[in-house]
């Protein structure tokens, strides 16, 4: 764990955070116009074409998806897109899917646009109102698939109850008959907007905005408010939210009811006020389960409290004036000059009576300012600011001290939000005069740092983010003389908030809020330059703020101490281990600005917390001393003085005796004790860096004790911090023996050599993968002063970990850290080649450090992790480039021609095998080892044409996790004779794998190689003596075999040996038979048994006698003891004759292909196998005789049998005649090739 690793250049770049937005590039204008023109214009042809339709609606959704961040650049294009679609809306001729189709579209715009911006496009003359009621009427409201229809013709309804003549002119003579009376146009709306307030889809909003505009005209609200009204109480109270009915309904009234209070007047609305209060009263909103009703009932409840005040601008309240980013900007007035302060004037209405609900809708909304969901707490701090704008300053100034009664530590986070919220409102609105800054300035600082712990997790974001809201609204309200007091404490609190914060949307609320108070405040300190460096995107990156943007902003004096006491009082026992390790970190570089104050503040205090009850505040006061204590000794170091002349007695007491303290309080049990070992061990690394005067103290032995029992206990560590814990431990004891046991001149005691050496050696053995995985890390960080004398023992003792046993096949990952160890200790104890293999790297040693790790190139073990050799393999091809490079540095006389090649070509192999991240690994090492050229290394096999081959240029452009990237290099070096075996070990890999863009990629690029080959014979000779090598080596390696097989059943079936063909009998298929008849021998493996029966029938194309041995095993196969496989032969033969057609005569073809076709292979094995007789005598191919089970038991009698009596001895044997050909040399195999013999038990023969 290296708490003071540089961030990466790319840091910011590179590094996402989960919750950071994605950043979009702005358009400037509707691009698509010419696009969308179009396909407006075809959709008069679409509707009747169901995929047309759906192919430009999507495309049409994709469009307008595309503006939802920028809508207004689709303003200028409203109007033509709206005229085109109500084109085909009026239109007579127009089909309803058609109509419905177009509002569609309609609605796709309208949801981009928001409907208020695109309800005045819609047409509203008189001529409109009956056809838009026409239409609505109409519609089935319960029809799921057109409610966009619904939607739309609700709103344009809405629109033109707007026209300014009285719906009356518009019924005409209602009655046009006896006895048929027509129903009033405005009793017709009224009724369709109930039905719509009704439903469940979203024309129950567009029905709320239709009531709205409809109920408060003057000509309806006489006749129709009342009755309403009383309708729409009388809906509440039968409601309930309990049920889905009940919540539909409700929802749909309180909508409605809170727009007609918005947009009704005063006098028409004040008298049925106290009424709608009271049913809103008992409908106890706020003890409903759904949050859309909770805000509706605080939405109704500000707009009765807004009817009830009277409309009015308070005249008390803080007008700052002047609001210009220049003049702001002006930090000094001209000479001479004074520029007043903005009064506030006394309230001109001191005997305004405040009516009798006014009271219970604000206790309403500061019980919503309390709610547990967003939406609500948000419109309550609205309403809180709407209704103190339009109170006396008195009862206006009680509100606020409400509002501030949110913000104490006895309310929950809900409470905090909801109440900055307000604050933000009321100091927007100028509500909130300068008199309560001081109190309420402080409230705020707290919450820009507020976080409560829950369980394994804390709250506060939001309430931090709204803390950042407030000061970006005080910004814009306040001339900045106001805020002049407040300007260092509310500068430092955005400052920490933006590099400190854990959530990144907190960090940008703060920086932009930092930002706003520098434009419009200018008396930030050194804003411009903090807002240069810590902007919107460089705060996106956690490790970026901690450790870089926040040392640059302490290099202000201002910032410094504020900063430092952050990280100590609210990070370094944060609940998240990643923020505490960073704030050790960033203490570590905010030292340097001031050494003085960490000593005599910084220091103690954190030395008084790593006894702190608390696990996390005590885990991350160890990381902090050691880290400053560190930060102190480089600060020492500069000035040639020791560290002890910044630390005092009793610092240097405390920091020694951590260790001790929590040992007596056995603090390093349990799950709290994996943090203490790792932040102890820490404290060990930076205390042993920092050359603490301990030598030869016993609080020495006690570290060294535990590191070691750290180590010893990996095993019982939880997987998700044992390696961060062994790393911690590995780094603390390797400073520890740097520093501590190192005698004059650079020996170690003999003492602790022994002792320390032969116990890590012991430890090796340990049942326990984990320790061995310690102690061979541990070893591997061992100082050269006290490997030396021991180093035969401890190579022999890694080397004896990276072998396979029975016992520990899985233990890969001990495997993979002795690999990396010896190539540490090679590094470490360097190279002489004359030395004693005691001492260092030299000629007697070097051999066996190669066939060490040479041999772990082959770890392919496999368990349920999946492939965990290649943990191994990839250890162990850094560990051979660690040391080839090494000995080509100093000695590169001990690289052996032998060992270089096999080095080359075991990489190689790596580099074309199926596991992408494994293979980039392989190919990196490779090109490495290639170009390397201080000086290059010696003896690389074909140097000249891998150069050419693979140039410098693709360690840097090439992608070798990608496959179809790296394959097309890789089989290049199929050319290069020294290469082509394991290049071709692990093609076969590759391409007979399972995964899709591994296998497609190498096998067309292998398909690309043998392209330029198979008309040359030589090199096709070559490409296949090659080839079955790979097969003769792997034999019965299922991991090999069984993908070697699928690779050859596709090169025989793309034609890759056709100049094979055309010799009888050539070697190639002859060998190649007979290492398929080996590997499938006696095999249960149905995966190996129908990859052969691919290539068995691939070989069928070749001519000689081998294609009568070929159908031979077929035939045998034919009647296999797995039905599948009869099958699949059957299937395969089928296949094989139609495409080799000349392999069969031409007479007995037709019957060859109907017995294939209609015989039922997977029936009885008695049926089968007469077919499958039938089939041999078609063919020519001698027919398998049955002969009797006699156990090979039975042999030791019959050493004097004819071989006729012996093959009936042998019948229990896959593969008798081998046998028979020892025991009668002369007269087997028989001369015509035929097997004879019977018996009651019959058992299928496998060669003749």
């Amino acid at each position: 764990m290296d708490l003071n690793r540089e961030p990466s250049a790319g840091a910011v770049e590179e590094e996402a955070e989960e919750d950071a937005p994605a950043c979009g590039s702005a358009l400037e204008a509707f691009g698509e116009s010419e696009e969308t023109r179009a396909l407006l214009g075809s959709l008069r042809a679409v509707p009747g074409v169901r995929a047309a339709r759906e192919v430009v609606e999507e495309r049409f959704r994709v469009i307008m998806d595309k503006y939802q961040e920028q809508p207004h650049l689709l303003d200028p294009h409203l109007e033509w897109m709206m005229n085109m679609l109500l084109d085909i809306v009026r239109d007579k001729a127009s089909p309803s899917a058609l109509i419905h189709l177009a509002f569609k579209f309609l609605y796709l715009i309208t949801k981009v646009r928001g409907y208020k911006v695109f309800l005045r496009l819609f047409p509203h003359e008189a001529a409109d109102v009956q056809p838009v009621l026409d239409m609505i009427v109409a519609q089935n409201p319960k029809d799921h698939e057109t409610w966009e229809t619904r939607y739309m013709l609700l709103l344009w309804l809405s629109v033109t109850c707007l026209i300014p003549f009285d719906f009356s002119r518009l019924d005409g003579n209602l009655v046009s008959q006896p006895g048929d009376t027509r129903t009033p146009v405005v009793d017709r709306i009224l009724q369709v907007a109930q039905i719509y307030l009704l439903v469940s889809d979203k024309a129950r909003d567009a029905a709320a905005v239709l009531v709205s505009k409809f109920i408060t005209r003057p000509d309806v609200k006489q006749s129709k408010m009342a009755g309403f009204l009383d309708w729409s109480l009388g809906t509440l109270a039968r409601s309930s939210f309990q049920t889905i009915d009940g919540v539909i309904a409700m929802n749909g009234v309180l909508q409605a009811l809170a727009q007609v209070f918005k947009h009704g007047k005063r006098e028409d609305c004040l008298p049925y006020a106290p009424i709608v209060l009271r049913c809103l009263d008992g409908c106890r909103l706020p003890d409903s389960s759904q949050t859309l009703l909770r805000k509706l009932g605080v939405k109704l409840g500000q707009r009765l409290g807004l009817t009830f005040l009277k409309p009015r601008v308070a005249g008390w309240r803080y007008q700052r004036g002047c609001r210009s980013l220049a003049a702001n900007l002006q930090l000094r007035t001209p000479a001479g000059s004074e520029q007043k302060l903005p009064t506030v004037t006394s309230d001109g209405d001191e005997d305004y009576n405040v009516p009798e609900g006014v009271e219970n809708v604000i206790e309403q909304l500061l019980v919503g300012l309390k709610d547990r969901d967003t939406v609500v707490r948000w419109s309550a701090a609205k309403g809180i600011g709407r209704m103190a704008g339009r109170l006396p300053r008195e009862l206006a100034d009680d509100v606020v001290g409400s509002v501030l009664d949110c913000l104490s530590f006895q309310e929950a986070d809900k409470a905090w939000h909801g109440g900055c919220l307000a604050l933000a409102e009321l100091g927007r609105r100028g509500l909130l005069l300068p008199s309560r800054l001081p109190e309420v300035v402080p409230v705020i600082l707290r919450a820009l740092t507020y976080e409560e712990k829950r369980g394994a997790c804390s709250v506060g974001a939001n309430v931090r983010d709204a803390a950042c809201y407030v000061c970006w609204a005080f910004a814009r309200a306040y001339d900045p003389r106001e805020l002049a007091p407040f300007v260092a404490s509310i500068a430092s609190a955005l400052v920490i908030t933006s590099v400190f914060d854990r959530n990144v949307n907190c960090r940008r609320a703060a920086s932009a809020a930092f930002q706003e108070n520098v434009g419009r405040q200018g008396t930030f300190p050194h804003g411009i330059d903090i807002v240069t460096t810590a902007d919107y995107f460089a705060v996106g990156n956690t490790a970026n703020c901690f450790l870089v943007i926040s040392v640059f902003i302490a290099s202000f004096s201002e910032y410094t101490r504020p900063m430092m006491d952050h990280l100590v009082a609210m990070k370094v026992g944060h609940w998240d281990r990643a923020i505490r390790e960073l704030s050790a970190k960033a203490l570590h570089r905010l030292t340097r600005q001031a050494p003085e104050y960490c000593t005599t503040h910084v220091l103690p205090t954190l030395l008084s917390m790593t006894l702190s009850s608390d696990l996390h505040t005590r885990h991350g006061a160890i990381l902090a001393c050691a880290e400053v204590t560190h930060a102190l000794y480089e600060l020492a170091t500069q000035k040639d003085r020791p560290v002890t002349d910044f630390l005092d007695e009793k610092a240097v007491h405390s920091l020694k005796h951590i260790h001790q303290q929590l040992y007596d309080r056995q603090l390093y049990r349990g799950l709290g004790g994996e943090l203490m070992r790792a932040a102890v061990c820490v404290l060990i690394e930076k205390l042993s860096l920092s050359r603490m005067p301990f030598r030869g103290d016993a609080v020495i032995g006690s570290w060294q004790w535990l590191i070691d029992d750290t180590l010893r206990s990996l095993h019982l560590i939880s997987s998700h911090t044992r390696q961060q814990i062994k790393d911690a431990a590995v780094s603390a004891l390797s400073t520890l023996c740097v520093e501590y046991y190192k005698a004059e001149p650079g020996e170690a005691g003999p003492e602790v050599q022994e002792g320390l050496v032969l116990r890590y050696l012991a430890e090796l053995q340990s049942p326990e993968e984990r320790v061995r995985c310690g102690f061979s890390s541990a070893l591997g960080a061992l100082p050269a002063f006290l490997l030396r004398g021991h180093l035969r023992q401890v190579f022999a003792g890694l080397s004896a970990v990276t072998c396979i046993s029975p016992k520990d096949a899985g233990f890969a990952e001990a495997r993979r850290d002795s690999l990396r160890a010896i190539a540490r200790i090679c590094q470490t104890v360097g190279v002489r080649a004359e030395a004693g293999p005691d001492d260092a790297v030299c000629r007697d040693n070097v051999a066996q450090l190669y066939a060490t790790l040479l041999a772990s190139m082959g770890d392919y073990t496999t368990d349920s992790r999946g492939d965990v050799g290649a943990w191994v393999r990839e250890a162990a091809m850094t560990s051979l480039m660690d040391l080839t490079l090494l000995l080509a540095q100093t000695q590169p006389a001990l690289i052996e021609p032998r060992v270089c090649e096999r080095v080359m070509c075991l990489v190689a192999q790596q580099a074309s095998e199926k596991i992408d991240r494994f293979r980039a690994h392989a190919a990196h090492v490779f090109l490495t080892l290639l170009h390397f050229d201080s000086p290059p290394v010696p003896h690389v096999p074909h140097r000249e044409e891998l150069e050419v081959l693979l140039p410098r240029s693709d360690m840097a452009s090439a992608n070798w996790a990608a496959p179809c990237q790296a394959f097309p290099r890789v089989t290049r070096l199929l050319g290069l004779p020294a290469y082509r075996c394991h290049v071709l070990l692990g093609l076969a890999v590759s391409v007979g794998g399972l995964t899709e863009s591994t296998v497609r990629h190498s096998t067309q690029s292998l398909f690309e190689y043998m392209k330029g080959v198979q008309q040359d014979p030589q090199a096709l000779g070559s490409f296949s003596e090659a080839l079955l090598q790979v097969f003769e080596d792997n034999l019965l390696n299922d991991r090999v075999s069984v993908a070697l097989l699928k690779m050859l059943d596709q090169m025989l079936a793309n034609g890759c040996f056709d100049i094979f063909t055309t010799e009888e009998n050539h070697p190639f298929c002859v060998r190649l038979l007979a290492l398929c008849k080996e590997e499938i021998k006696k095999t249960k493996d149905v995966q190996k048994l129908r990859s052969s029966i691919a290539v068995l029938c691939g070989m069928v194309q070749f001519c000689g006698d081998v294609r009568r041995k070929v159908f031979l095993q077929l035939m045998l196969l034919l009647c296999h003891s797995f039905p599948m496989i009869r099958k699949t032969t059957a299937s395969q033969i089928y296949e094989t004759v139609l495409t080799y057609s000349s392999a069969v005569g031409m007479d007995v073809l037709d019957e060859v292909m109907a017995v294939l076709s209609n015989t039922a292979w997977d029936a009885e094995l008695p049926v089968v196998r007469g077919q499958r007789n039938r089939l041999c005598d078609l063919l020519g191919v001698p027919r398998p005789q049955l002969v009797s089970k006699v156990t090979l038991h039975h042999l030791s009698a019959c050493v004097d049998a004819t071989p006729e009596v012996l093959l009936l001895s042998c019948a229990g044997s896959a593969e008798p005649g081998p046998f028979l050909q020892k025991l009668h040399p002369d007269t087997w195999p028989p001369a015509n090739g035929t097997l004879t013999g019977g018996g009651s038990t019959p058992v299928q023969s496998l060669s003749p």
